[in-house]
């Protein structure tokens, strides 16, 4: 009797081939958004020599988008949990076309930049409609290491430093057209092949009544919390690394949109990493490794040293960490969260890591502007780390402990549709 027993377990247990279909094609549009999202950052400086902005006034205008972006999660998340991804997908990912194209006409005025990064976040809200996608494809033991695989879709903001610069440098129209096509490509293939879990669970409560539901949710705001530490970091360095490099150590831009680059892509390979470990340890205590690490090198950072090596170590090691724990944190979101309202606690545990990377670069920029220094700005990542370190192995370690297996033998009498 244990073998049959074993065997159908074993067969529950095997992501479905739609699986991974489903989850290429979710990174895929993930990553293309957020280039779009993250387009204005790396062209910041060449903006900036056009129109000799302050430093408040940069830092502003490269977040605008994130803050926009990430309050979007909210109701992006709660309607992806009604409407499906099938729809949700390929809907945002046509829409985030028109502030790409706006970006044309629009260099060469801050208020207009401004209106268009305002626009230009609705490529930061895809992360709410992937997030439940995958997690409803994913079976339990596996779920980690899918959802950091759809994590690795950061490396949008990594493409966007590197390609971004060197096409604009060519022609100035050039990257915006390239991507508003390769959106425009993507839109019509999601809506091809992305397909919802047969059988998912639909709310058919209003959007406000689910987004309360979650919200009355402790463990909602404990991931929020830790998600803006993790994910949070990883923005603003996303957002703010090249401007930080190229006015601390004086690159230029180009060679500070490559480094910013390399930091990002740190980010995109620790991210499954993170969620593979959670697979293995629980996720609080990944989490908790991985921001301490972080706390202990921004303090290493903040007494500013040589770019090469000094500098170059502390921030790659920064970002493999910060990408472990934003792995981590959503393996944890997958373990506690019921499955109808996923796409909720996501927008909101989104969206509070998106403002938590819309605040540093504006206070980093204030700082500098106030201090010419950017220690102090360090030092608060130092500290708001090693707060999330001792929360996250304090308080949430134990945390959903036996949810996978509880849903896996769930799964014997509701196999995931193939």
């Amino acid at each position: 009797m244990t073998g049959p027993i074993s065997d159908l377990s074993a067969t529950t247990d095997r992501p479905p081939a739609a699986a991974w279909r489903n989850l290429v094609m979710a990174t895929l549009g993930f990553g293309l958004t957020f280039w779009a999202w993250n387009l204005i950052a790396p062209l910041a400086g060449d903006f900036d020599d056009r129109l000799h902005m302050s430093s408040s006034a940069q830092s502003l205008l490269v977040a605008v988008p994130v803050l926009v972006g990430s309050v979007g999660r909210i109701p992006v998340g709660a309607l992806t949990d009604r409407y499906g991804a099938r729809l949700m997908f390929p809907l945002l990912s046509a829409l985030t076309i028109v502030p790409v194209l706006l970006l044309i006409p629009a260099k060469s005025s801050y208020g207009a930049l401004i209106a268009v990064g305002f626009f230009l976040g609705l490529g930061g809200t895809t992360f709410a409609i992937g997030v439940p996608l995958v997690n409803a494809w994913f079976p339990p033991a596996h779920r980690g290491a899918a959802l950091g695989v759809f994590g690795m879709g950061m490396g949008g903001v990594a493409a966007s430093g590197y390609f971004t610069p060197r096409m604009f440098k060519h022609s100035e129209n050039l990257p915006f057209l390239v991507l508003a096509i390769a959106l425009a490509v993507y839109a019509v293939l999601a809506a091809l092949l992305i397909n919802d879990r047969p059988g998912r669970p639909i709310p058919s409560t209003p959007l406000a009544q689910r987004l309360a539901q979650a919200g009355r949710l402790r463990v909602t705001w404990e991931l929020s919390a830790l998600y803006a530490i993790g994910f949070g970091g990883i923005v603003a360095f996303g957002v703010y690394l090249p401007t930080y490099l190229k006015t601390w150590y004086e690159l230029s831009p180009t060679d500070a949109g490559t480094k910013a680059a390399g930091f990002a892509v740190v980010t995109v390979v620790f991210r499954p990493i993170g969620g593979w470990l959670a697979d293995r340890v629980h996720p609080a205590v990944v989490t908790s490794f991985a921001l301490g690490v972080v706390a202990l090198l921004a303090v290493v950072q903040a007494f500013d040293p040589a770019l090469t090596p000094g500098a170059t170590i502390c921030l790659l090691v920064m970002a493999a960490g910060l990408g472990t724990a934003s792995g981590s944190v959503f393996a944890l979101v997958a373990r506690v969260t019921p499955q109808p309202q996923v796409g909720s606690v996501t927008g909101i545990v989104g969206a509070m890591g998106g403002l938590g990377g819309f605040v540093p670069p504006l206070v980093m920029g204030a700082v500098y502007s106030a201090k010419n220094s950017y220690s102090i700005g360090f030092m608060l990542l130092s500290d708001l780390a090693l707060a999330g370190c001792v929360y996250a192995y304090g308080r949430m370690r134990d945390a959903g402990r036996g949810a996978p297996a509880e849903e896996s033998r769930a799964g014997v009498s509701e196999k995931v549709p193939g």
